[in-house]
């Protein structure tokens, strides 16, 4: 049976399990731009034409939702490329710079944005036995293993809720984009704890809002990022709910002394650098917004 698309998902005539997203795929991309003023509705709409451009010429192995920041700089766009391995990313990007069949505009790479503000980051879904996260495996979790064709793990085995209790890049109405970087030091402990609290999130919020956690590639060493998916704005509430009234399984992650006592023990307020955290907030692009 076919589901009915919600969020970005509704961006495409393409059937929603049809579409790769944040749950399923290998590898996403994000891409941001900043459109000129002048520009900012005939932008959005070539980079939704665009983007179904892709979806259809690259089904099962790519899919492209397009996204507004909200709470930040106005006409900045987000593309998050989905994509099942690093093999497909080549193929896909060109059609980026080239554009759209027979215009040439291109996402980011035209005079509609802002020149020297297209921006890409390369994200891979975290799993355990990565930079030393195999040394304390929680019960019953196994090291994961890379598979042809650059293949990892998909975000979907970071939880163990089933698929229709996540909310991901497809059918969620907000997207956080948080990222921090982890002491070289205690970069284990960074990921594990924060494996835990995304996990957290999930099981106390089935259906409301869904976090993923992944590893920045070919960036900054020890750059982490977290997908933190909304269905609506209102959840936001929720999540802050969630913290602010700590049950006791929460309350342990934060007052865990993850830090062994060799290495001077502590709890999670150890194990990132200091200022490195921080949100963008996104929604899904929609045509009758401009």
């Amino acid at each position: 049976m076919t589901e009915t698309a919600v969020g970005a998902q509704a961006q495409t005539t393409l059937a929603p399990e049809d579409l790769l997203n944040s749950v399923n795929s290998g590898v996403v991309v994000e891409r941001t731009a900043q459109l000129r003023a002048q520009f900012r509705s005939v932008g959005k709409k070539t980079a939704l034409e665009l983007a179904e451009q892709i979806n259809h010429k690259h089904q099962g192995a790519a899919t492209v939702f397009v996204y507004e920041e909200a709470f930040g700089r106005r006409d900045r766009l987000h593309w998050l490329l989905h994509l099942r391995s690093l093999h497909d990313y080549a193929a896909v990007s060109s059609l980026f710079e080239d554009g759209l069949e027979g215009t040439g505009e291109g996402a980011g790479t035209d005079p509609m944005y802002v020149d020297g503000s297209v921006t890409e980051t390369l994200l891979i879904p975290q799993h355990w036995g990565m930079y030393g996260t195999d040394e304390a495996l929680p019960e019953g979790a196994g090291v994961d293993t890379a598979r042809p064709n650059l293949v990892v793990p998909p975000a979907a085995g970071q939880t163990s809720l089933p698929a229709d209790s996540l909310v991901h890049s497809g059918n969620s109405e907000i997207v956080i984009h948080r990222s921090a970087v982890t002491k070289y030091a205690f970069r284990a402990e960074a990921r594990m704890f924060a494996r835990q609290i995304t996990e957290d999130i999930n099981t106390h919020l089935p259906g409301v809002s869904t976090s993923f956690l992944f590893e920045e590639a070919f960036g900054g060493a020890d750059y982490v990022h977290w997908l933190i998916h909304m269905k609506d704005l209102d959840s936001y509430y929720d999540l802050i709910d969630m913290h602010q009234r700590m049950d006791q399984a929460t309350r342990d992650i934060y007052l865990n002394e993850i830090i062994a006592p060799a290495k001077g023990g502590g709890t999670w307020n150890r194990i990132f650098v200091e200022g490195s955290m921080g949100d963008v907030a996104f929604t899904p692009l929609r045509p009758d917004r401009f």
